[in-house]
């Protein structure tokens, strides 16, 4: 089966990276809306499985289309070490080089870049970095960044960022200053019109730092706005409480991305707090490890107690998995190491992150979101108590507030 999203007559007249707002929800901050890209709307809220090497580790983009994935992510970092941008570029770009026609992100590898500490050395002008592969030596700059991804020629593309330690607040000021200083030369180095280029917000934990984040690049006027920095190490109140704040100082009619996150439980509280997009390796890694999501948590298939198990993951879902095979059989499959089992179980995985995406845009649209929320609290259980607790609090004071 051969499946092409072509969405590009609706888009003849919206330019790529706008955003339709349709409704907010009366109860909290989602929203639900619509981003056009150069290869077809993407609804939103919206999950994005990550393809950090144009791979969505163990699926085919088949795999992705009848799990009606909108949208995926790959890297500017993985991809321009190898096999390398200019050679994508060659071979048509990244879509026609991995074979999906749907819409790309890529981030702008300086996650990675902040991540390979003791390798890198920054200054005002862009960032030098041994390669993790070969320990060869190269050079970001933001105009090198957004060039990559004009190469490769993703829908969305994000500007080079410095995203430091959460809780360093010294650290965070210089950051925050020299993600200023590089949003506004890669905006200004952009050229590809068919490509939507994102601002990203820096500051750490700090409100203080994440409110004159927001306002300068609400002052540079992108197209769409990331959260990065957050899902680094800092906790998941710390995390909350950012997004309360940041949320209301966002431009309401550009979408809102925040990088790097996807368990479930952040999916829903991140909505609430009017998020429009989110991307995650976890449902793949997870999977590659036996760990499944149901409703009541995660499900680690190594345990023994699986071993005679008839049922599926989760009893009533739709996905291949669910309806094909048992925990017992999973199960084997992940002890004895088989590729199938890593394969079913991200299969499970996305299609629960994207189903859950499908019923809050939904529960959006029927005004009933606040009682998916409370309905998915009730029955989820997190691997934080802390977290857990926290949001319980929360959830009990909003219900308190509006009663």
């Amino acid at each position: 089966m051969h499946h092409t999203h072509d969405h590009t007559r609706d888009n003849t007249c919206r330019p790529p990276g706008s955003f339709e707002l349709e409704m907010t929800d009366s109860a909290s901050l989602g929203r639900v809306g619509l981003l056009h890209t150069a290869h077809g709307p993407v609804p939103t809220p919206v999950f994005c499985p990550v393809g950090t090497l144009a791979t969505v580790k163990s699926l085919a983009p088949r795999d992705l289309v009848e799990l009606g994935a909108p949208m995926i992510l790959s890297n500017t970092y993985h991809l321009y070490l190898r096999p390398g941008s200019e050679l994508i570029q060659r071979l048509g770009g990244l879509h026609a080089f991995m074979g999906w026609h749907g819409p790309i992100l890529t981030d702008s590898g300086g996650f990675q870049v902040f991540s390979l500490e003791g390798l890198r050395n920054l200054d005002d002008d862009g960032v030098t970095f041994r390669s993790h592969i070969d320990g060869s030596e190269h050079r970001f700059t933001p105009e090198k960044v957004v060039e990559i991804q004009e190469q490769l020629g993703s829908d969305i593309a994000m500007v080079l960022d410095e995203c430091a330690r959460p809780l360093d607040h010294a650290y965070n000021v210089a950051a925050m200053r020299r993600t200023h200083l590089w949003a506004e030369r890669c905006r200004n180095a952009h050229r590809r019109s068919d490509q939507a280029l994102f601002g990203i917000i820096q500051g750490g934990t700090f409100e203080d730092l994440r409110r004159e984040s927001a306002r300068v690049l609400a002052g540079l006027d992108f197209p769409g706005y990331a959260i990065g920095g957050l899902s680094v190490g800092e906790s998941k109140a710390d995390m909350l409480r950012i997004l309360d704040m940041l949320a209301p100082l966002l431009p309401e009619h550009k979408p809102r991305y925040l990088m790097g996150v996807g368990s479930p439980e952040d999916l829903v509280e991140g909505v609430a707090r009017g998020i429009d997009i989110f991307d995650c390796v976890l449902p793949s890694r997870l999977g590659r490890n036996g760990a499944v999501f149901t409703p009541e948590g995660r499900m680690n298939l190594r345990n023994a107690r699986y071993k005679e198990d008839p049922r599926p993951i989760q009893e009533g879902c739709t996905c291949y998995t669910c309806q094909h095979f048992s925990r017992a059989y999973l199960r084997h499959l992940i002890i004895g190491r088989e590729m199938l089992g890593p394969r079913l179980n991200t299969t499970h995985n996305i299609h629960f992150l994207l189903d859950l995406m499908r019923r809050m845009r939904q529960a959006i649209r029927q005004g009933t979101f606040d009682e998916l929320r409370q309905e998915f609290w009730e029955r989820y259980q997190i691997a934080d108590p802390a977290a857990r607790e926290h949001n319980r609090a929360r959830w009990n004071l909003n219900q308190r507030k509006r009663d």
